[in-house]
């Protein structure tokens, strides 16, 4: 099933042109950068008054309604952030973030759809660094998982248990991906081979 994110973007802006409560509205991620290919998916940016942040996080789901006809919609428990897959195809998230707070944003590098009192003219949203304090935990955690899970794995071995064994090889190895990933200062993921590159 092919989908034209043009279709979808282009609906996005009206959406957010016939909301008052909406003063911007951004294109982010690959297609923003000019890198996208056909499995990359859309990060739309919504940013509300101050006063209107709590209603238009209400009305998210209105919002991706606009788009298309959806057939996911989930914040996986970040009410600022909605994912979305609709029915062309289309998989998405949608940022929404306030006039008061810019300061917060990090999407990285953004293209400007709509901007009513020119908040966006100059601005940048770098990815925020890893907090080193966090960071360090997160260490911990992997070294001491891996410990956990070699053990396990040895244990498998020798039950002659080869799936369960496969297993823990698989969450050995992904240990090792995010200790490389904390290495070269990004943060570590659920998903440790997400966008290795």
């Amino acid at each position: 099933m092919g989908h034209d994110p043009g279709v979808v973007v282009a609906r996005f802006i009206d959406a957010c042109a016939a909301d008052d409560r909406i003063v911007a509205a951004f294109l982010a991620g690959s297609h923003a950068t000019g890198t996208a290919d056909a499995h990359s998916d859309l990060d739309l940016g919504v940013i509300t008054t101050d006063e209107t942040f709590a209603d238009v996080i209400a009305d998210q789901r209105a919002l991706i309604s606009r788009l298309g006809e959806p057939l996911f919609i989930d914040h996986f428990g970040r009410a600022w952030n909605l994912f979305f897959i609709l029915a062309d195809g289309t998989e998405g998230e949608i940022f929404f973030g306030h006039e008061g707070a810019l300061n917060e944003i990090d999407v990285g590098p953004f293209r400007s759809l709509l901007d009513r009192h020119g908040i966006l003219a100059g601005a940048t949203f770098p990815f925020s660094p890893p907090d080193p304090d966090e960071q360090r935990e997160r260490l911990r955690q992997i070294l001491n998982w891996f410990w956990h899970e070699l053990s396990h794995f040895t244990t498998a071995l020798g039950r002659d248990d080869l799936w369960w064994a496969y297993g823990q090889l698989e969450a050995l190895r992904g240990h090792c991906v995010n200790l490389m990933r904390i290495q070269h200062g990004a943060e570590a993921q659920e998903e440790p081979y997400e966008k290795l590159a």
